[in-house]
């Protein structure tokens, strides 16, 4: 295992930000999972679960890959639990596994929610400020952008299949499912922290300095105290937007379809 990993252990200059490499893989894959998800948006739910636990056990695989190259190759035989699979867009491998067999559908809606959303949120930002994806290592690389490509295509196939919010009250339920979750990285942060010399920071909610782009400052010039909620608020307030803007397309759709049949009957 430890000669395979040191032999996938490639180093190549990474793509330069908005790059030809960078626009072209970006807009194809936008494309593609726009396109794709359209296909599979009348599946029934059996195949809905099958392509669920086929996503997440493609994440999570792709995950321990992950974890053990950074055992054996960045951390040479040392654990690195900073980089542990607990992050906003880690989400969906949890979930992809969980929803299949769930049987509370309440719960299992608010976790469909919170991907259609935060994580699809999280997918789109990840490739307007690719400095989290792009990476010297290329297996590496690769995963990452595979893995927050996925969580474009995972966001549209919840919207386009109708698995997104379809109102305000529902779309709470994903900001109290990012609540829960927040909490739970928080704790992690804490609890973790001696072991890691204070360098785990699951959400960048702290107490560690978020290496995000804005928040960073804020964090650094208040304390992180001052820039956790203010983060919060802004993860929340960009999840809106996607709601929103989803939401306000599937109504126009639906007004077309409705004028359409009107139409028909016309005729």
């Amino acid at each position: 295992m430890e000669n395979f990993l040191n032999w996938t252990a490639w180093i190549v200059e990474p793509p330069k930000a908005y790059g030809v490499f960078h626009i072209l893989y970006t807009l194809i894959g936008f494309t593609f999972s726009w396109i794709l998800a359209g296909k599979l948006k009348n599946i029934d739910e059996k195949k809905n679960k099958i392509l669920l636990f086929s996503v997440g056990m493609y994440l999570l695989l792709s995950e321990i890959y992950k974890q053990l190259f950074f055992y054996y190759v960045i951390g040479h035989k040392t654990p690195q639990l900073w980089i542990m699979p607990f992050q906003l867009c880690s989400i969906p491998m949890y979930f992809c596994l969980m929803i299949p067999f769930m049987k509370n559908e309440k719960l299992k809606n608010s976790m469909y929610y919170f991907m259609s959303t935060f994580n699809l949120m999280g997918g789109f930002i990840a490739f307007f400020e690719p400095s989290g994806i792009f990476n010297s290592h290329l297996t590496i690389m690769i995963h990452s952008l595979l893995w927050h490509m996925i969580l474009v295509f995972l966001g549209f196939y919840l919207v386009r299949s109708k698995r997104t919010p379809s109102n305000f009250y529902e779309f709470t339920l994903a900001v109290k499912t990012f609540m829960v979750l927040t909490l739970i990285a928080f704790s992690l942060n804490i609890l973790l922290s001696k072991a890691t010399n204070g360098g785990i920071n699951m959400f960048f909610i702290g107490p560690p300095i978020s290496p995000l782009i804005v928040f960073h400052d804020i964090a650094e010039k208040f304390g992180w105290y001052v820039n956790a909620p203010i983060y919060i608020f802004a993860v929340c307030l960009g999840a809106f937007i996607f709601y929103y803007f989803f939401h306000h397309i599937d109504e126009k759709h639906k007004i077309i379809d409705m004028a359409k049949n009107k139409l028909k009957k016309g005729v």
